[in-house]
């Protein structure tokens, strides 16, 4: 006797209903959306239209709306209006505001997590820093670097308020260097070095000094460039 394939049940003996297909078409639409944001593509101040995105995305409005309301809980996006939302515009103030946070968090971070990283991981790392740092022009896979590197430590210390603390801080400090800030591929890439090298050696105060060090290069080469005394970093923006 042939028996009929059973259709599985949910609660209540309804038919239940698999949700993953809807979850995974949210998730994509949520990295393709912040893609867009996080390489300019939407720079800061640029109206979220529902569905232009699903349509330009292929993707259903209803995981569009599910990533469009996420990036928003993630400061990426904001409100506008009673049913729009915009690509959030970082000022000035809140840049610099923001990496000096970075600063405090990021070198205590730095020198806790000496010892608690695998040296395969840091080596992986410096090698696509190294390679990476060949190259002329700042592309989206310097920023995927640049999260690896600066993430690594307080990820490794296993402290969830602190990384979500520096999270919400690096996603200021991004958006407000995708619009204003000079590429720095070969300043970053050194600088990036200079903290492994002190890192992988255990050198607890050199490692703490070589992320001061950068991010306070950052805070100098953005103000020079915002206060008209770089015309040349204007001409490195514009390469990006």
């Amino acid at each position: 006797m042939i028996m009929e394939e059973q259709t599985p049940m949910g609660a209540g003996g309804l038919p239940a209903i698999d949700l993953q297909p809807e979850v995974s078409l949210a998730e994509r639409a949520y990295e393709q959306l912040e893609q867009l944001i996080l390489t300019k593509a939407l720079p800061g101040g640029s109206t979220v239209v529902e569905g232009r995105l699903a349509k330009q995305l292929d993707i259903l409005r209803t995981p569009m709306r599910e990533a469009i309301l996420r990036l928003a809980a993630e400061g990426l996006l904001i409100k506008q209006g009673s049913r729009s939302f915009a690509v959030r515009k970082v000022q000035p103030v809140e840049f610099f505001q923001a990496l000096k946070l970075r600063e405090l968090i990021e070198a205590e971070a730095v020198e806790l997590a000496i010892g608690k990283i695998p040296h395969k991981d840091i080596e992986a790392l410096r090698q696509e820093i190294i390679r990476l740092g060949q190259r002329d022009v700042q592309e989206t896979a310097h920023w995927e670097i640049d999260d690896r590197l600066h993430m690594l430590f307080p990820e490794a210390l296993g402290n969830v308020v602190m990384v979500r603390v520096l999270k919400n801080l690096r996603i200021s400090t991004r958006l407000f260097e995708l619009s204003s800030a000079a590429g720095r591929v070969q300043s970053d890439a050194t600088e990036h070095l200079a903290i492994l090298d002190a890192f992988e050696k255990g050198d607890a105060r050199r490692a703490r000094a070589a992320m001061v060090t950068h991010l306070r290069n950052v805070a100098a080469e953005t103000l020079d460039i915002v206060s008209g005394r770089d015309p040349g970093g204007l001409k490195r923006r514009n390469l990006k």
